[in-house]
């Protein structure tokens, strides 16, 4: 099977980018993306997208990625196609207007919140979830009533390429369009005004991409991950904790953005989650991961490399650190010793490294997190009830999850998002409905009173009444 290593990046002539933000813009300003019928049609549309080329989909993540199939089809199909469906089943209460009461300076009068659509949309998707993190901000756009440029990830262009070849046959093509590429493409897009700009990714572009859109001044939420920690308190369940760690950090090869990105464990209990950590990449894996048909492989070499520059001076492997560069594989690997400032604590990892820290207790756990950037997500694994609200209370994160990991992404009544360098706004369910959407504030008053006092010349009267109620 050819690898993303082995095909040519995708491309779009450049020239076409404007032309295709100004078609959108047209569409949208004629009205056609605002009906709920429109809307509707769309999301079934998207969802039969996705189902009906589950096999291509899934074909297409193992040749970019590596990915087992049932990751393939739970962490990437069936979360677009389950929000496709929610979209549709709520999208007519999300899109009433909400009333609002009115006070009694300004009465008669009735006040509500409208929602209305933002106009046209730029998606610019990651290559780790390249399914699920370019078609979920689409949903949201499309309940929202918005036109939309997708932008995949070239880094998995077997992905890009079938996301170009199903978006014209499923979705209105007046209102949808796909431009594959790169840095070029990216560049000349964000030359565009757009409406709204939703970017997954890193930091460094995320920046390229808030300073774009400033031009404009053109709303933006990003979506950018951070090192994520895991916090083992002395009073954890180890067994239950180290196959949770496990799982969410070696999922796709520890390649997601709210992957345990280290565990700082008690003192007491470092070297028993050790071995039990050790024991679930055997359990998971079985002796060689690399024969395994459940672990996925780094998206290219250049990414082998960069994790392989992480080991230099970063503690001790105790398990793992096997590299195949031709097979882009990376084993499963934990660190012990780790210096808090060695190269693989410095930024997020994005791969199947978990160093281990040792602290002395919770408070000292806590000093850690705080001490670096406001992460994406943070986890605790503890059975004392204050040591949890300790936690929560007293550390900033986009998501938090308690004695699990990643699942907090999977329900969509909770908003997906960071905090400060790890993101800016939020997604899922509602959360995506409202973040395409702007919440139009509308005040009428009935014309049958019209009181004489509101109108100059004023009263003295008046006056003095105004400065009764100032308390």
């Amino acid at each position: 099977m050819a690898t993303s290593d082995t095909i040519p990046e995708p491309n779009t002539d450049l020239e076409q980018i404007s032309d295709v933000a100004a078609e959108l813009r047209r569409t949208f300003d004629g009205g056609a993306t605002r009906s709920i019928e429109w809307r509707d049609r769309q999301l079934a549309a998207l969802g039969r997208l996705v189902s009906e080329n589950a096999d291509a989909f899934v074909a297409a993540l193992q040749a970019d990625l590596g990915k087992p199939t049932l990751e393939a089809l739970t962490a990437d199909l069936v979360m677009v196609t389950d929000s496709a469906k929610a979209a549709r089943k709520s999208l007519k209460k999300w899109m009433a207007p909400r009333r609002v009461s009115t006070p009694l300076q300004s009465q008669p009068a009735k006040s509500w919140l409208q929602s209305e659509p933002l106009g046209v949309a730029l998606i610019i998707s990651p290559w780790n979830y390249p399914v699920q993190l370019l078609m979920l901000p689409v949903i949201g756009a499309v309940a929202a009533g918005n036109c939309v440029v997708m932008k995949p990830s070239e880094v998995t262009p077997h992905v890009s390429a079938l996301v170009a070849e199903l978006v014209p046959r499923y979705l209105d093509s007046k209102c949808f369009r796909v431009i594959e590429g790169g840095v070029a493409e990216t560049t000349a897009l964000l030359e565009q005004r757009f409406d709204h700009i939703f970017y997954t990714g890193n930091g460094a572009v995320g920046r390229i991409v808030m300073e774009a859109a400033a031009r404009h001044l053109t709303p933006v939420t990003l979506e950018l991950g951070g090192k994520s920690p895991c916090i083992v308190d002395k009073s954890a369940n180890l067994e239950v904790a180290a196959k949770r760690i496990a799982w969410g950090k070696w999922m796709n090869a520890g390649q997601t953005c709210i992957a345990p990105d280290y565990v700082l464990v008690h003192e007491d209990v470092e070297a028993e989650l050790v071995d039990k950590l050790a024991n679930c990449v055997r359990a998971f894996y079985g002796e060689d991961p690399r024969e395994s048909g459940d672990y996925a492989r780094i998206v290219n070499s250049r990414h082998i490399k960069r994790l392989q520059s992480l080991l230099k001076e970063s503690g001790d492997v105790v398990v793992g650190g096997e590299v195949n560069e031709d097979e882009r594989y990376f084993a499963p690997t934990i660190l012990r010793n780790v210096p808090p400032e060695s190269p693989v604590m410095s930024d997020e990892i994005f791969g199947p490294i978990l160093p281990v820290l040792r602290v002395r207790d919770v408070d000292e756990a806590i000093a850690f997190v705080t001490s670096r950037d406001k992460p994406l997500a943070l986890y605790a694994f503890t059975e004392s009830q204050e040591i949890e609200a300790k936690i929560l209370e007293r550390t900033s994160s986009g998501g938090a999850a308690i004695n699990a990991t990643i699942f907090q992404a999977s329900n969509p009544n909770l908003p997906f998002g960071g905090v400060g360098p790890s993101g800016t706004g939020s997604y899922h369910g509602k959360a995506s409905f409202d973040t395409f959407s702007h919440q139009k504030s509308v005040l009428r008053k009935p014309t049958r009173f019209d009181l004489k006092f509101l109108y100059p010349p004023y009263r003295p009267a008046m006056a003095k009444m105004i400065r009764k109620s100032l308390g």
